[in-house]
């Protein structure tokens, strides 16, 4: 054979359109997506509490609330505020404690508090820290040499002379930089989430190319809903096993609390099903050619899964995939059950709803799109019967 005649083949003529397809549909929707960063920052939303009745208080919260690029509320109690921090409403919280205008007016520290969740999207947590820290540089910079002033003139201590002692005092602001739901250093353990999912998505989605193959090939030997069976149970065998050790490589690796294996373990059960009946749609519906469809739809859910960027920041286009597919609710849910401190149950239920929606709509593609083709009989000879065979000599 000649490398013409190869180039013929129908596998060559297939490798050359997805390598194309997938770097076209790859690049697209990866730069497409990731120009939401930094740009879509001011659609983030921020508390800030300010508990102090004080001049000073009242005059850097509206510094801040004028300043800050962020959407910001302002009329909420700091409880309520991080509560819904932990519930990643919010990508920060500022709080301006009660004594903080007469700790500065007597010289002493004057705290702020600035809470961030870690248990979030990666952009969302060193964002916020690098906004902090530009924050507490501009404070320190100018409201402790203002403080430290006050302080001597109220001495009666003349201006310029006090100009001069304040420079030399310390900085009498102090900002308070708090995390909630700390995640243990080291990228792996942040990217977890996604990590987990991703696997366990990509492993559904080609077990979703192979089983409804085989779908295929076996009409006729059983009916539709038997086979439907079959793939459904094949898919469950394939999701006990193969999360069996996704999550042990998890744990050997990350740093992870062991009473939360089970949990981890379910959900994992859980995505595969979810996953494979998502991808399974387009699969049921035209064949092998559905991965294409599935490609660029997977590669959508590493952008609108929450891991990198949270909803408020994301296009319109990714904010709806979160909603209709797997990998937001999965990513979300593993955050919650491995660092955060909010409820899983939304997340694992949101993931339900997107699997139950998924099986129903395979069954009906099976049932009205897939034709019905006649089930062989087969003859099977009974065991007691004997079946002599003639020898000629």
């Amino acid at each position: 054979m000649k490398f013409k005649q190869f180039t013929r083949l129908q596998g060559f003529g297939a490798s050359v359109f997805m390598g194309i397809f997938y770097a076209v549909a790859m690049l697209l929707i990866f730069l497409l997506g990731y120009t939401a960063l930094p740009g879509n920052m001011d659609e983030l939303k921020i508390a800030l509490v300010n508990d102090d009745k004080g001049e000073a208080g009242t005059q850097i919260a509206d510094q801040l609330a004028e300043s800050l690029p962020f959407e910001i509320t302002t009329n909420i109690s700091n409880e309520k505020a991080l509560d819904k921090l932990g519930d990643n409403k919010y990508a920060l919280v500022i709080h301006i404690p009660e004594s903080f205008s007469e700790n500065a007016q007597s010289g002493k520290p004057a705290q702020i508090d600035f809470t961030v969740n870690e248990a979030s999207a990666t952009m969302v947590s060193s964002s916020m820290k690098s906004v902090v820290t530009e924050i507490n540089d501009q404070l320190s910079a100018s409201f402790s040499t203002q403080t430290a002033k006050g302080v001597l003139l109220n001495m009666n201590v003349p201006e310029e002379q006090a100009d001069a002692i304040a420079a030399q005092i310390d900085q009498a602001y102090v900002g308070n930089y708090v995390i909630m739901n700390d995640i243990p250093d080291g990228m792996h353990n942040n990217m977890l989430p996604m990590f987990l999912t991703m696997a366990c998505y990509v492993g559904a989605m080609i077990a979703a190319m192979q089983l409804v193959q085989a779908f295929n090939q076996s009409k006729g030997k059983a009916s539709r809903a038997k086979l439907f069976g079959y793939v459904q149970l094949s898919a469950l065998i394939i999701a006990i096993v193969s999360s069996i050790f996704a999550v042990g490589i998890a744990f050997l690796i990350a740093d992870l609390d062991i009473d939360a294996i089970f949990k981890i373990y379910g959900q994992q059960v859980l995505l595969y099903m979810v996953a494979f009946n998502f991808c399974a749609i387009f699969t049921f519906l035209i064949g092998e050619a559905g991965m294409i469809l599935n490609i660029p739809v997977l590669l959508s859910q590493t952008i609108a899964n929450g891991a990198t960027m949270p909803r408020d920041m994301m296009y319109s286009y990714f904010d709806i995939v979160s909603y209709i597919t797997p990998m937001y609710h999965s990513v979300q849910s593993y955050f919650a059950v491995m660092f955060g401190s909010t409820e899983q149950a939304p997340f694992l239920w949101g993931l339900v709803l997107v699997g139950v929606v998924a099986v129903l709509i395979n069954a009906l593609i099976v049932t009205f799109i897939h034709k019905k083709v006649p089930v062989e009989k087969s003859v099977d000879v009974p065991k007691n019967v004997s079946v002599n065979v003639a020898h000629q000599s």
